[in-house]
């Protein structure tokens, strides 16, 4: 194992040559683009990068950083590039989205990632048809706009989800609802925090001047650029309605513990009174009115009753029942 996934020698035409490792790192660039792809947690493709592939060490360390973030960056001989793409491994979540790293420059391209890349596997597949990109800049501008174009149905998905549950908060604020609405808006903050400097990085690479983006490839990125811009004005719709539905749920639960709240103190002001005479009245001593009259309990239950319904109808004559 060397990590490389696949190493292609452009012939300037649309189509490749497929390479194995050992022509891959010796081809002339003379004689077309060399693009080696490589699984940099490999240990054999880390070395190459940071000792025989002749890049300066701040280059290398970009191609090897786990943690890196969309980017577009100008270096002497060539151009870094770092873009991400939403997750459509099986059994991945979409919004935990794949790093691809490219130096490009005149007569070779490398490019490194971690997890695998559906859009990557297309740009080879359709090299080795004959009908891909032809240079760097086409690389760079066929893969922002696949992977902008695999956003869509996970942008939709989330708008579906969004609308869904503006449905069924109308009918409930169940535990459910809650915990789906709170998915929800994870899923949009983990989207939104690539998704912004991705915007930034396709910025930077269309005001490059250099000859490996033409005038023709500022245009693809551009175009790629309004649709990933698209995208983020639609997340952020969503996230504004994940926030109202968030505000809504939080007013329902207050307007119930306020409702619940106010029959717990009408019953405790109900029965505050009846407490008072019920204990002034139960107290074991002497001289207790009515305590040798057999009609005594009767006439209280009947001081009780009207007690309590005077105290109703004068909460009815103020409005709180």
């Amino acid at each position: 194992m060397n990590g490389l996934i696949h190493a292609l020698q452009l012939d300037g035409q649309g189509g490749a040559t497929q390479l194995d490792w050992e022509h891959a790192i010796c081809a002339d660039p003379a004689t077309g683009v060399i693009w080696t792809h490589l699984d940099y947690t490999d240990p054999t493709a880390a070395q190459w990068i940071n000792e025989g592939a002749g890049l300066s060490p701040l280059v290398a360390q970009a191609l090897l950083d786990e943690n890196t973030r969309p980017r577009g960056h100008e270096y002497p001989g060539g151009v870094l590039v770092a873009l991400r793409g939403v997750n459509l491994n099986p059994g991945e979540d979409p919004e935990d989205m794949v790093a691809i790293r490219l130096w490009i420059e005149p007569g070779r391209i490398i490019s490194t990632r971690k997890r695998p890349l559906l859009s990557i596997r297309e740009i080879s597949a359709a090299l080795l048809r004959g009908k891909g990109p032809k240079n760097p800049g086409e690389v760079v501008v066929s893969l922002s706009k696949r992977l902008i174009a695999r956003m869509s149905g996970v942008i939709e998905q989330i708008e579906e989800q969004t609308t869904e549950l503006e449905e069924l908060m109308l009918e409930n604020t169940s535990l459910q609802a809650r915990d789906q609405l709170s998915q929800l808006r994870r899923k949009i903050i983990a989207l939104k925090r690539y998704l912004s400097p991705q915007r930034e990085a396709l910025e930077a690479l269309q005001g490059m001047d250099t000859e490996l983006l033409s005038a023709a490839h500022a245009m693809g990125l551009r175009e790629s650029n309004e649709r990933l811009i698209r995208y983020i004005e639609d997340l952020n719709e969503s996230r504004e309605r994940a926030a109202v539905l968030h505000e809504e749920t939080l007013n329902r639960a207050s307007d119930l513990m306020n409702q619940r709240m106010y029959v717990l103190s009408l019953v405790a002001a109900v029965f505050l009174p009846l407490g008072f005479l019920t204990g002034l009245l139960g107290i074991n001593v002497g001289g207790i009115p009515g305590s040798e009259n057999p009609q005594a309990f009767y006439i209280f239950i009947a001081i009780l009753g009207a007690t309590t319904g005077a105290m109703m109808g004068y909460f009815k004559h103020k409005r709180w029942l």
